[in-house]
């Protein structure tokens, strides 16, 4: 097998398949990185959806195609695309390239490796273990769990689950049979996730109590308290609390400490969807936006949004000491995890996931760091704030534009400085 010809071919011809991924990566770096970035150039050349399927002649046929017509093919696919990157790019919580991030990605796809055992994936079972702990640390966890997810929104579902194990741990083998009616419970202004993963779990979303927000957007803990009661009154039992670190649509932070203080009375899971505002713990001035964070028992957390490093990259981090991630989830499938191996097995980490088959999403996370450290990161989120707190002055001061509101942090962030004087 050493001497025979690399496996590695286009068509039984090695040399035409390099020449084609060099031709592709040229592609990627003028179309998507150099003019992706450009100010000059457009986000995107944007079709209806009739035509660009003219365009782009979708149909997939019994012939194969020459090398020459699939790099016409991809430059139509990167020509007619939404341009994440470019600097005019506001539409979603993730935007920018950095490009160390996108290296990693770059690797990670080459390697095509699943990260479920040590075996098959050493370098990254050992890499997202490290990654998990920085994040945790950062958090305000001397030790704890993780994973990361496919996305936030799984983040959350996941929390509910590990939330709901913990209180009926027969759930696992007797399903819904072994559940009391539950309660969990969260603000007007959290992610539609919270919802969909208790219908996905089987609670329904009924099991949702909806708790009110004040004008900035924020979980009012009085509510919190009258909701929990209502609950009770009613007969569920609540379960679970979700505040939220960065709100989708005002960027609030919920108030952690006095969410906690309720959750400790009632002995309450509190999870912490930090997806967006989770980077804001790299920044010495802003990161109080969160105190009260480490009294979580969970943290979505999508360095994906904040520090562009490019999606998806979705942690979901956990206090948890008990190996509570593995007790809900695993199912300890012999053919895969074998307790004989020549390592320790307890770095075998996928049967604490729902997942088989798990991408890796710690290289690109990873490697910007390295690049950038913790300092190059913290100077990243203070730009971020910055650049929002320019924006809301020149709304104030551009005719023909109202500012609805201040932003929520800013509001926060102002009456502490008024404490402080």
């Amino acid at each position: 097998m050493a001497d025979s010809k690399p496996l590695f071919s286009l068509d039984g011809n090695p040399v035409a398949a390099e020449a084609l991924l060099r031709d592709v990566f040229g592609l990627v770096v003028d179309e998507v990185i150099r003019k992706g970035t450009s100010a000059s150039e457009k986000v995107c050349e944007w079709k209806e959806p009739k035509e660009l399927k003219q365009l782009l002649d979708l149909e997939l046929r019994s012939q194969g195609e020459s090398q020459e017509k699939i790099l016409e093919r991809c430059q139509a696919v990167i020509r007619y695309s939404v341009k994440t990157c470019h600097p005019h790019f506001f539409n979603q919580l993730f935007s920018g390239l950095d490009p160390h991030a996108l290296a990693g990605r770059i690797v990670t796809e080459s390697l095509n490796t699943s990260q479920y055992t040590y075996e098959i994936a050493p370098v990254f079972v050992l890499m997202e273990e490290e990654v998990l702990k920085k994040l945790r640390e950062l958090v305000g966890w001397s030790s704890g769990d993780g994973v990361f997810c496919p996305g936030g929104s799984i983040s959350n579902i996941y929390a509910v689950n590990l939330a709901r194990y913990q209180r009926y741990p027969d759930c696992k083998r007797r399903g819904l049979r072994a559940l009391p009616p539950l309660a969990l419970f969260t603000s007007k202004e959290c992610h539609y996730s919270i919802k969909k993963g208790a219908a996905f779990l089987g609670l329904g979303t009924d099991s949702v109590r909806v708790v009110k927000a004040d004008e900035r957007g924020k979980m009012i803990p009085e509510d919190l308290e009258r909701q929990i009661s209502l609950a009770e009154a009613e007969g569920a039992v609540p379960f679970l609390v979700s505040a939220t670190s960065g709100t989708t649509v005002l960027g609030a932070f919920d108030p952690l400490e006095a969410i906690a203080d309720v959750c400790q009375r009632h002995g309450l899971w509190m999870h912490v969807d930090a997806a967006w505002g989770g980077s804001v713990l790299l920044s010495q001035t802003h990161r109080h936006l969160l105190d009260g964070i480490q009294r979580a028992d969970s943290v979505a957390w999508n360095p994906h949004k904040l520090l562009t490093t490019g999606l998806q990259c979705s942690a979901l981090l956990l206090q948890d000491t008990s190996n509570l991630l593995k007790r809900c989830h695993g199912s300890q499938a012999s053919y895969l995890f074998q307790q004989d191996k020549f390592y320790d097995v307890t770095l075998d980490t996928g049967d604490k996931v729902v997942q088989c088959g798990r991408r890796v999403d710690c290289l690109k996370l990873w490697l910007m760091w390295k690049a950038q450290g913790g300092q190059g990161l913290e100077r990243r989120v203070d730009q971020d704030f910055a650049l929002a707190r320019y924006l809301v002055e020149e709304i104030k001061k551009r005719e023909g534009f109202v500012l609805v509101m201040e932003p929520a942090w800013q509001a926060g962030e102002s009456g502490l400085q008024r404490k402080a004087g």
